[in-house]
Parts: C-alpha cells; structure tokens; sequence
C-alpha cells in the first residue's frame, strides 16, 4: 500500500489528492494536511444574509480548460455571468470596461478611446508605426515596455486597473511574459507591435463564448467534492513543520512545537508528498531538503488584499453594471480618492443572485500599499461603504457584513519570476517522491493551479508505480 502525504489544503493540493486516487487506485492511503481548520486555501465560501458567497475566489476562465473539467467531472454545474458589463472608473469617471484588449492592452485605438484622452488615443493609434518591437530572451518588466510604446495613461487608467483585480499589483512590478505569455508568443510569432499582438490574440468572436464560470452554489463545493471524491484522510488545523527523508521516503513532523496535545513525536511517514503551499511555507519546509528551490521560493514577492461583503436590503437599485474597476490614485469629484480597487455587483453579475438580498462585495488591497487594510473590519467596512456610495449613490445600510483578509495571498509575478519557477522545478525534478504545485508557479488563476495540482499528481504516481 502506498501511502502519499499532500501538504496544503487548497484546490491545488486537493486536485492531487483527487487526481492521484484515480491513478493509484483505492489501496493508497492519501492523507491532507491543512495548517488552517478549513480547507479550500482562496476557495471559501460563507453564508452572508442566509446565501452562499464566495469571498475568495468567484469565477474562473471557462477558455482554459482544466478548471471547467473538472468542475464537470465532480458533477457539478458550471453558470455564466448575465450580459450586464463591468465598467471602470478612470481619468476622473466611470465609463465602460472596453472590448478589444487583452488585459488592457489594445488592439486598435478606438477600441481603448472612450477610457483615454485624445493625446492617450493618438498615443495608441500611434504604436504601431514605432520601430519594430523584438523581444530579448528572457522576460521584460511590463510596465516599462507599455509606457514606452503607449504612454503613461493607458497604464494608469485600464491595465493597472485590470491587473490589480488578477494580482494585486501594478504593471511596473510585473513581467511580460509571467502575466501575459499570449501577448509575449504573438511578439515572437513576427506580430511587431503590442497593438498587432493584442489584435491575434483576441477571439474572432468574441461574444460567440462565456469567458467566465462558476458554481451556482459557490466555490466551495468543488472543495466539498474533491475531498470525498479523493478519498483523502483530511487533517486540519496542524502544520507540517519539517519534512525530511527516512529510509526510501518521508517523515513529516507535525504541529508547530511540542506541545501535550502534540508531543514531539508527532510524525508521519509517507513514500511520496505533494507540496501545494505558498511561497513563505514552501521557502521554510524545503529550506534543508532542496535548497535551490527554497531559495528560489523566498524570492518571490506577495501582496495582501481584503474582500468586504455586503449584502443590502432587498431592492436596493445597483448600477446597471456587473461591477466597477477603479484606477490606483483615482478620487471622486471632491478629490477625496478610493480605498477600495474594485466593485462586484453580484446580484447583477450572477442570475442566481436574481432574489432576496442584494449581494455586492469591495476589494481593498493592491502590492506595497497596505492602506485601508490596517482598518480593523468595522472601519473598513465603513471605508468601503462611504467609497460605494461616492461611486454609485447606493447607500443602503446593509443586512449584514462579512469581511475576509487574505494576508499575503496573491504572489508577484514580477520580471524573473519564469526563471525563478524554472530554477524551483529543476530543483525538486531531482527529488524522487517530491512534487509542488500551487498558485506561486504557472498562474493565479484557478485553471493554472488545477494544472499544477494535476501534474504533480501525475509525477508521484510515476514515481511510486515505477
């Protein structure tokens, strides 16, 4: 009997659980380890006003494949926004998200021209005609290449914003190929401008597909349904502290210090383990076993956001929007800026939410800018009541409030974050019965930490069937 051990309770690591009990079979013993006393790592869903709310993550690409899949091989059906569109709020007013980009970046420059100025259209417009542009071997820092090739506006105004709600962070702390590998293979593929890589990156057409899901009951039940589904035994609210070697496999020391309830013998042997945490716990647990990669993993960057739910009276009128994206430094008529990065108006956004209470949620939180998140929740949720009402006049007192923080949640990809994961992949490839996966590798996004979770899976059952 094979016994695996998978450290971190998130979709990642509970994708491989899931993943390795179909490949190893019923006999192997799979054992969860979550730190936390509740898995599902930034998939969480809650009760607000009597709904279930996700106030980690809400929605999920249905164009990249192995989130959709698996939310339909559990069983579980997948819905899709309404038509309502999201807008943003940037030079000083609200207007709509604009098509044609690929996260901000434009195709043409009437597609970007209502969210700009006429000198950031003409700036736009113009990018084409600029020398043509080769990328080096390795990644760029994106914002540097955008201002250059489009000015300072079109950053500001619609790619921060866009990327702020992905990462958390800017386009001058990000790399070009880590956030968009598209874009990056279109410049090499001979497009010659970002505006010509933008335009054969976009669908032919583009409302002939969803670009979104999610699960009408919330997140959580992919949660609810790997666990029983992977047969797991799932130990919550004990760390793993160290992992090390013993004999052929593993020894896993459970628990932060000794202590009666967890003496300091409390370990676990395992022949294999699955490694899906963030980057902070992956440094400290490979620190002596696979110092390469732990190096590597200390150097990657996080930034902290918070989710504040609201759910509003019954009838409360929402503006006819699925949310609204606001630019860093952005402010109202008054000058009085924003806390709050972006809006999420639910009960427009979802046609589940199409009764009782009217369900919105703030995001605060971008990178190197804690602000409002030093407010404890009754001060922030006042913060982002008063910016809600600023931006569209709703001030309805809310039926109930929830607030969730997600400290150090959203990994940087910043410029050499491709080589940092290459250097941590090479490294543990040299481990036998070691696997990684998680959100600090291939993307944030839940179809790229599925995929992580699904090739680590695939790596230990090689290794224990060989």
């Amino acid at each position: 009997m094979k016994r695996v051990a998978v450290v971190g309770g998130g979709v990642s690591g509970l994708t491989a659980a899931y993943r390795l009990r179909r490949l190893l079979g019923a006999d192997a013993e799979i054992t969860v380890f979550e730190k936390t006393t509740a898995p599902g790592g930034k998939l969480r869903t809650a009760e607000l006003a009597g709904v279930p709310y996700d106030v980690g993550a809400e929605a999920f690409l249905v164009r990249r494949p192995e989130m959709l899949a698996l939310v339909r091989e559990l069983g579980l059906d997948v819905v899709h926004p309404t038509k309502a569109r999201a807008k943003i709020h940037a030079g000083g007013a609200v207007t709509g998200l604009p098509p044609g980009t690929v996260m901000g970046v434009p195709a043409s420059a009437e597609s970007v021209a209502g969210v700009l100025s006429e000198a950031g259209r003409q700036a736009v417009e113009a990018e084409p005609s600029l020398p043509e542009l080769r990328l080096p071997g390795g990644d760029v820092p994106l914002g540097p290449l955008l201002r250059e090739r489009f000015g300072d506006e079109l950053v500001d105004r619609l790619v921060d914003p866009l990327l702020g709600g992905v990462y958390a962070g800017g386009a001058d702390g990000l790399g070009l190929r880590a956030t968009m590998p598209g874009l990056a293979a279109a410049l090499a593929s001979g497009a010659g401008s970002l505006t010509a890589a933008a335009a054969a990156q976009l669908p032919a057409n583009p409302s002939a597909a969803p670009v979104f899901g999610t699960v009408p009951g919330g997140l959580g039940a992919v949660i609810d349904r790997l666990t029983t589904a992977s047969g797991a035994e799932l130990r919550t609210g004990l760390p793993v502290c160290e992992i090390g070697r013993h004999g052929t496999g593993w020894r896993l020391r459970i628990g932060a210090a000794p202590t009666a309830h967890a003496p300091a013998d409390n370990t676990f042997e395992a022949d294999a383990v699955v490694l899906a945490v963030p980057a902070p716990s992956a440094r400290r647990l490979l620190a002596d076993l696979v110092p390469a990669a732990s190096a590597a993993f200390g150097e990657v960057e996080l930034a902290s956001m918070a989710v504040v739910a609201l759910a509003l009276p019954p009838g409360t009128a929402l503006p006819e929007a699925s949310g609204i994206l606001i630019g860093a430094g952005e402010s109202d008529a008054s000058g009085k800026p924003y806390a709050s990065k972006a809006f999420t108006f639910s009960s427009r956004k979802w046609a589940h939410y199409g009764t009782g209470p009217v369900l919105v949620r703030g995001s605060v939180g971008r990178f190197g800018e804690p602000g409002a998140l030093q407010f404890d929740d009754v001060e922030l949720v006042r913060v982002v009541r008063d910016d809600l009402a600023r931006l569209t006049g709703v001030t309805a007192a809310p039926v109930e409030t929830l607030v969730t923080r997600w400290g150090g949640g959203l990994p940087q990809y910043g410029t050499g974050h491709l080589e940092r994961v290459e250097r941590i992949e090479k490294a543990v490839a040299a481990v036998p019965g070691l696997a990684i996966a998680g959100a600090t590798l291939h993307g944030v996004g839940l179809p790229a930490c599925v995929a992580t979770g699904e090739a680590a899976a695939q790596r230990i059952a090689a290794h224990l069937t060989a």
